[in-house]
């Protein structure tokens, strides 16, 4: 049998390229060696919100009494909470089966790879070959681990080990202030956690807005978590992390090591086309794989790309409007532009600001802090980026996405009407 569409890797790019090619009459085979869903849904994106969640109902569960509410003994289980987040996985993972099946979609668990057969497509898993027309690498990424000495002798944690972990450890010293890193050092320090981050650039969340990543790290510094930026770590000896800063060297200690130094596309070097086409005109790939972006939502777009184009479709993908979002507390989320890539190309900008306690419905439900919305526009008045910090920004970016991907000015946003009392109308108050 030949399939018209093998997709290796279950993640969100491979199950979204199943499912809309099953839909739209494709016979689609999908290969996965773990489970579906990926490291974004089994152990990545999902599971992390999920903690981070229960993290932010503790945290106001503690301090309660500021909105009227009597709480005592407010306390935190970490192995139910890992059992909540469980949970969620298996009844997210059993969605994407169901999917699967009404798409028509064959699943097969196993190691994939594709078999070198000239012009043909052909993949070996399990030992059996199967035959197709087409494929798309949904392969993702791995874990990057540095050659730091002593770290191979050493029980260091990366997400996957943080996430099963059932005890809260006395103290915990991230290596990397990423994304990751930093949504960690919030959910540890929110359970009680000292939390030390070691960071190489100069500020945390490199690719966010600096200014309010800056500000993001005072707010995170106020609730105890130490920061080294600008720093080096030199070795690892079980629980003691030697750093340098300025040629000075400093030991750290800490009862468990968190590597969160970034990830790496399983397969180096892929280049695609704006359809998402390899150099082989029958192999696409998307998502981690490429490289370029490694966010789940980049890599849905991708896949739908893939397969429109392999289905006739002339849809090419666009980076004009990729959100980033960091589920810390408070969130901080941007789109389009930051200052720093502006001022980097040489392209002349404004920029709006406002404190986010110009919104009602933000005073209303965030008692816990300020926030700042910030807005980039061109000399023509087209909004070049949005950077916003303050609960809930990840819901709210998505407003400043279309925005830019359609190439709004500020005027023709300003016209749109924002229903009131919303935390979006920041967005509209600040243009």
């Amino acid at each position: 049998m030949t399939y018209d569409l093998a997709i290796i890797g279950g993640g969100p790019a491979g199950y979204t390229a199943a499912e809309l090619a099953g839909k739209n009459g494709l016979k689609t085979i999908l290969f996965e060696k773990n489970a579906l869903g990926g490291v974004c849904l089994n152990e990545g994106c999902i599971p992390t919100k999920t903690l981070l969640y229960s993290a932010k109902v503790y945290h106001t569960a503690k301090d309660s009494a500021k909105y009227g509410i009597a709480c005592e003994n407010v306390s935190c289980d970490l192995s139910k909470i890992i059992a909540r987040k469980n949970k969620v996985v298996r009844k997210l993972v059993a969605g994407i089966k169901a999917k699967m099946v009404e798409a028509g979609v064959e699943v097969v668990q196993g190691v994939a790879s594709q078999v070198p057969n000239g012009t043909g497509i052909q993949i070996l898993c399990n030992e059996q070959t199967y035959n197709a027309k087409k494929l798309i690498l949904c392969t993702g990424s791995e874990t990057v681990v540095p050659p730091i000495p002593g770290l191979k002798d050493t029980a260091f944690w990366t997400s996957r080990e943080a996430l099963d972990n059932k005890e809260i450890p006395e103290s915990l010293l991230i290596i990397g202030g990423g994304v990751i890193g930093i949504e960690f050092a919030s959910f540890f320090n929110t359970l009680g956690t000292k939390v030390i981050v070691v960071e190489m650039m100069d500020e945390i969340l490199g690719g966010m807005d600096k200014e309010l990543s800056e500000l993001l790290r005072n707010d995170l510094t106020k609730k105890g978590i130490e920061f080294h930026l600008s720093t080096k770590v030199i070795s690892v000896n079980n629980h003691q992390v030697e750093i340098e800063k300025d040629g000075e060297r400093q030991l750290l200690n800490t009862a468990q090591i968190l590597l969160s130094v970034g990830r790496r596309p399983l397969i180096p070097g892929l280049k695609v086309n704006e359809f998402m086409q390899t150099d082989h005109p029958c192999v696409y790939a998307c998502g981690d794989v490429t490289g370029f972006s490694l966010l789940a939502h980049t890599a849905v777009r991708e896949a739908e790309v893939a397969v429109h184009h392999i289905l006739g479709k002339n849809d090419p993908m666009s980076y004009k409007a990729i959100p980033g979002v960091v589920y810390t507390y408070p969130e901080i989320a941007g789109v389009g532009k930051t200052e720093e890539v502006l001022q980097k190309d040489g392209i002349p900008y404004a920029v709006k600001k406002l404190p986010m306690a110009y919104s009602g419905r933000f005073v209303a439900e965030n008692e816990q802090g300020n926030g700042v919305c910030k807005v980039i526009e061109g000399k023509d008045g087209t909004i070049l980026g949005v950077h916003i910090l303050g609960n809930p920004a990840s819901e709210i970016i998505v407003i400043a996405s279309i925005a830019i991907e359609k190439g709004m000015t500020a005027e023709e946003l300003k016209a749109m009407v924002f229903p009131h009392p919303t935390v979006g109308e920041i967005i509209k108050e600040t243009l």
